[in-house]
């Protein structure tokens, strides 16, 4: 390592809450400028539990519980989200570990294409995508940007304190679209 390097490694702390970073990121709510617009998704805000169910290409399923977290931030201009299985506490535990994943979501709304940007991170998997979202009558349709095979993520059966959530990936292998379901979550509201 160059010294340098060493020099800043040194100086970095290892360890503890950054209180300016997180009052840096946080918001109260939804940026004045784009309010409406916001609560495609800012009925989300707040805590909640989830029922996972993981279908695994050779028809078996893995069945867990997690959670999710939903914030305003970047000045109410985003929505960031956490989504975690197997819930805290209980990470690990290998049966609950099969569907394992700990990562978040940027929710961005675009007023130029009025949809939203989208950018699911998750750091445990090395799964990284792309959307667009949109409202799709009572629901709400991510489809993701560039990415093969082509994936869509769904909010269904939505109301105030649950919703039903499905990630289908397409197996078309005529060049049709054929989805096949891949994850769903069955979240309950408990919090905010």
């Amino acid at each position: 390592m160059s010294p340098t390097l060493n020099l800043l490694h040194a100086r970095a702390p290892v360890s503890g809450r950054s209180p300016s970073f997180i009052d840096a990121l946080h918001a109260d709510g939804p940026a004045s400028d784009r309010a409406e617009k916001m609560g495609l998704y800012g009925w989300l805000i707040g805590a909640w539990e989830m029922d996972v169910a993981v279908h695994l290409p050779n028809d078996a399923e893995y069945r867990g519980k997690g959670e999710i977290h939903f914030g305003w931030v970047l000045e109410g201009r985003a929505i960031q989200d956490v989504w975690i299985t197997p819930r805290r506490g209980h990470r690990s535990d290998p049966v609950e570990a099969a569907a394992n994943f700990y990562g978040s979501t940027f929710r961005i709304y675009d007023p130029g294409i009025d949809a939203w940007h989208i950018f699911w991170l998750d750091p445990v998997k090395q799964f990284y995508s792309r959307m667009i979202g949109r409202a799709a009558g009572n629901d709400i349709e991510q489809l993701t940007v560039n990415e093969t095979p082509q994936r869509r993520w769904r909010f269904t059966d939505i109301t105030p304190d649950s919703f039903h959530w499905t990630a289908e990936v397409d197996d078309g292998k005529s060049g049709a679209v054929a989805w096949r379901r891949h994850v769903e979550f069955f979240a309950r509201r408990i919090a905010g």
